[in-house]
C-alpha cells in the first residue's frame, strides 16, 4: 500500500505578469482567489498522534500560503505565474521535510498548474461542451443505450517546457477546432466516436492533439461531475465519486481533543480503476457496475457510525481509505486507488501501487 495525505488552502492575492506580450490583460495588475493543493507522504514527525495527519497538514499548508494572502505576489516572485507559485510552495514544503510532495496551484476555474512526482509543472485547462451520445453496444435495457446527453468537461494537461511554448493560449487555440466539432453535436456522428464512452473520447482527443502538442501529458473527460476517464497515451483510468455522511471518532486522539468526541463528515470518496479498454464495449469498467458492485460497502459506510465497523483500526482518512480499498478489490479487481476527503481537498490517497498513488 502507498499512502499520501492531502490538504487544500486558499489565498487572495494580486499580481501582474510583466513577461507576457504587450497588451496581454494579465500584464495589468489584477487578482485571483487562488487554491493551493498538497499531496505528500507524512511520517511520525507530521502528527501529534496517529490520525492527526490531515488536520496538521491542512494547518501547515495554510500557514505557508499565509505569506501570500492579501499580498502583491510580485513582491515575493518576479514573475508570479501559477507555475512559479507552485514551485515556490514546493521548495518550501520540501525544506520542511515533506517527502513526495506534490503541489498544485489553481488561479481560475478554467486552469492551473500541477507538479508531477519529479517536480515538473503541467499546465491544465478546462473546457466545457454540450453534446448528445448513446452507447450502441450495451445490453438491451441499459440506460446508456438510449440517446441522451451531458455537459461534458474536458481537461487538457501539458508539460511545460524550457522554451515556454506551452501556454494557456496555445491549449485554448488547439482546443477551438475540436470544440467546434463536438459542441452541440451528436458524438456518434463523428468518425472514431461511433461508440463514445468517456474512455473512447479521452483516447480520441489524445490522438487529435498529440501530433500538434508533443508535451501533452493527459486528457481528462468528465462525463458527469461524479465520474470520468483519463488517458495519458498508454493507460486508461476511470473514477467514480460518491458522497458519504458518516459519524466517527478517533480512538488514538488524546483526552480533550475534539477529534476524540463523536463527530461527523460529509466525505467525498473517489474510486479509481485502471484496466485495458474493452474492444467491444469501449470502456474499462461500466460506471454502473462500479456503483452496483460497491453498493454493499457504500451502505456499510453511509449514514453509519464508522468507529463501529468491524476490522477498522481507527477512523482517520488513511485507515478508512485502506479499509475500503482492501475490501472493494474483491468485487472490483481493477480498483487500484481510493481517495477519501473529510473536507474539500483534505484527506488521504491510498493506492495499491506507487504509480497509482502518484498519478496526476
Amino acid at each position: 500500500m502507498h499512502t499520501l495525505h492531502t490538504a487544500e488552502a486558499g489565498f487572495e492575492a494580486a499580481r501582474h505578469l510583466p513577461t507576457l506580450p504587450a497588451g496581454h490583460p494579465q500584464q495589468r495588475l489584477h487578482g485571483h482567489s487562488f487554491v493551493a493543493r498538497l499531496r505528500a507522504a507524512t511520517g511520525p514527525a507530521w502528527r501529534h498522534f496517529p490520525g492527526s495527519e490531515v488536520s496538521q497538514l491542512r494547518e501547515h499548508l495554510a500557514a505557508q500560503v499565509q505569506a501570500l494572502d492579501h499580498r502583491l505576489l510580485n513582491d515575493t516572485l518576479d514573475t508570479p505565474t501559477d507555475t512559479q507559485l507552485a514551485l515556490w510552495l514546493h521548495e518550501r514544503l520540501q525544506a520542511d521535510g515533506l517527502t513526495q510532495a506534490r503541489v498544485d496551484v489553481q488561479s481560475t476555474a478554467r486552469g492551473g498548474v500541477e507538479l508531477d512526482p519529479q517536480g515538473h509543472p503541467h499546465l491544465w485547462r478546462r473546457h466545457v461542451l454540450y453534446a448528445a451520445h448513446q452507447l450502441p453496444n450495451v445490453p438491451a435495457g441499459h440506460k446508456c443505450g438510449r440517446l441522451h446527453g451531458h455537459g461534458f468537461e474536458v481537461l487538457l494537461h501539458a508539460r511545460q517546457n524550457a522554451q515556454g511554448t506551452v501556454t494557456a493560449e496555445r491549449l485554448d487555440a488547439l482546443w477551438a477546432p475540436l470544440h467546434r466539432q463536438l459542441d452541440h453535436a451528436c458524438l456518434n456522428d463523428l468518425p472514431g466516436l461511433e461508440n463514445p464512452t468517456s474512455e473512447v473520447m479521452s483516447g480520441w482527443l489524445w490522438r487529435q492533439l498529440a501530433p500538434q502538442l508533443p508535451e501533452l501529458s493527459a486528457v481528462t473527460v468528465y462525463e458527469t461531475a461524479s465520474c470520468g476517464a483519463r488517458h495519458d497515451g498508454t493507460d486508461y483510468r476511470i473514477w467514480k465519486e460518491l458522497t458519504l455522511d458518516s459519524a466517527l471518532q478517533l480512538r488514538h486522539a488524546p483526552d480533550g481533543s475534539p477529534l476524540r468526541r463523536i463527530h461527523g463528515h460529509t466525505y467525498t470518496l473517489r474510486l479509481h480503476l485502471c484496466a485495458p479498454l474493452d474492444a467491444v464495449m469501449g470502456w474499462t469498467v461500466d460506471f454502473g457496475d462500479v456503483k452496483r458492485l460497491f453498493d454493499p460497502l457504500f451502505k456499510a459506510l453511509d449514514h453509519q457510525p464508522l468507529h463501529r465497523l468491524p476490522g477498522l483500526a481507527d477512523c482517520d482518512a488513511a485507515t478508512l481509505a485502506t479499509w475500503v480499498l482492501e475490501r472493494a478489490r474483491a468485487d472490483l479487481p481493477a480498483l487500484d486507488r481510493v481517495d477519501l476527503y473529510e473536507t474539500p481537498g483534505c484527506g488521504a490517497v491510498v493506492a495499491w501501487n506507487e504509480a497509482a498513488a502518484l498519478a496526476l
